[in-house]
C-alpha cells in the first residue's frame, strides 16, 4: 500500500474515533433523533449534486436507507443518550462485524469453520461479560440498543452488497433523502418541540454534526470505499481494527469515563473475535473469483 493511502486510512480510524465525542456531544445537546435528523440534512446539502435516479434498484435503496439509516443511526443515537460510559458501547457496537458473518450464512448460504465460528462466540461472549460488570449495571438499556444497532448497520451491510456499482455519494445522497422524513417524523413524535429549538443550538453542536456527517459519513466512509476499490480485502480490512480502541482511549480522556478489570477483559475478548473475523472474511472474499 503506498504511504499515502496508508496515511488515508489511519486518517479515517481517527476520524472514526473521534465521531464518538461528535455523537455524545450532540445528541446531549439536541436529543438524539433531532441530532441525527440534522446531521442527515447536513449529509444531503452536501451530497445532492450525486443524487441519481437508480433504475431497477430503488426498492433496495429505500430499504437500506430505512435499515441503515433511520434506523442504525436512530438506534445508536438513542443509546448514546443514554449512556455515561460509551467506551462500553464502543465495544458493543463492533458485534456488527459478527451479526453480518451471521446473516451472510443464514442469507447467503455462506460457509464459516471452527476459527470464525470460535470467534463469534468471543465476540458475544465479551459483550455478556462487559454486561454483567456492576460499574456498567445502569448502562444496560444503553447497551442493548447498540446491539440492536449493530444488528441494523450488519442487515444494511447485505442491502449494500446489492448495491455494488453505485457511486458511495449517490448512495450516501439517497440514505439521507429516505432517512429525513422518517427522522423528522419521529422527532415530532417523541422530541416534542425539539426540531423548533434547532436555531437555539450553541455552535460547537453544529460542528460536532458537520463532523459526524462530512467527516466521518461522507470523508470516513466514501475514502474507505475508494481504497476498497484499489487494494485487495485483505490489506485494507485489518487496518480498520484499531478504531474501536481508539474510541476507547478518547472516550477515556474525553469523558473520563471509567475502565474496569471486568470491562477490559471482556473487550479484549470482543475485539480478539472481530479481529479473527475480519482477517479471515477478508481473505476469503479476496479468494472469491470476481
Amino acid at each position: 500500500m503506498k504511504p499515502r493511502h496508508l496515511a488515508l486510512i489511519l486518517l479515517i480510524d481517527v476520524i472514526w474515533a473521534f465521531n464518538i465525542v461528535a455523537v455524545k456531544v450532540a445528541v446531549t445537546s439536541a436529543q438524539p433523533i433531532t441530532a441525527v435528523t440534522l446531521r442527515y440534512a447536513i449529509v444531503l446539502l452536501v451530497t445532492l449534486p450525486w443524487l441519481r435516479w437508480l433504475p431497477g434498484r430503488m426498492t433496495t435503496v429505500i430499504a437500506t436507507g430505512l435499515v441503515a439509516g433511520a434506523l442504525f443511526m436512530g438506534l445508536g443515537s438513542l443509546s448514546f443518550a443514554l449512556a455515561e460510559n460509551v467506551s462500553a458501547l464502543a465495544i458493543a457496537g463492533q458485534l456488527g462485524v459478527p451479526f453480518s458473518l451471521l446473516l451472510a450464512v443464514l442469507i447467503y448460504k455462506e460457509t464459516i469453520r471452527l476459527p470464525r465460528i470460535t470467534a463469534v462466540v468471543l465476540c458475544f461472549a465479551g459483550v455478556a461479560v462487559m454486561g454483567f460488570d456492576p460499574a456498567i449495571a445502569r448502562e444496560s438499556i444503553a447497551i442493548w440498543l447498540t446491539v440492536a444497532a449493530a444488528l441494523a448497520w450488519a442487515a444494511g451491510n447485505l442491502l449494500f452488497r446489492k448495491l455494488q456499482g453505485v457511486p458511495v455519494l449517490t448512495i450516501h445522497a439517497w440514505l439521507a433523502v429516505v432517512s429525513v422524513p422518517v427522522l423528522v417524523a419521529a422527532s415530532l413524535v417523541f422530541e416534542p418541540g425539539a426540531l423548533a429549538r434547532v436555531p437555539d443550538l450553541p455552535l460547537p453542536t453544529w460542528g460536532w454534526l458537520a463532523y459526524s456527517a462530512i467527516a466521518s459519513s461522507i470523508l470516513g466512509h466514501g475514502g474507505m470505499t475508494w481504497l476498497f476499490q484499489r487494494y485487495p480485502v485483505s490489506t485494507v480490512s485489518p487496518l480498520t481494527l484499531p478504531t474501536p480502541l481508539l474510541s476507547v482511549i478518547i472516550a477515556v480522556i474525553v469523558f473520563g469515563t471509567p475502565i474496569t478489570i471486568q470491562m477490559v477483559i471482556g473487550g479484549a475478548l470482543t475485539l480478539v473475535g472481530v479481529a479473527i473475523i475480519t482477517l479471515r472474511t477478508a481473505q476469503k472474499r479476496d479468494m472469491e473469483p470476481l
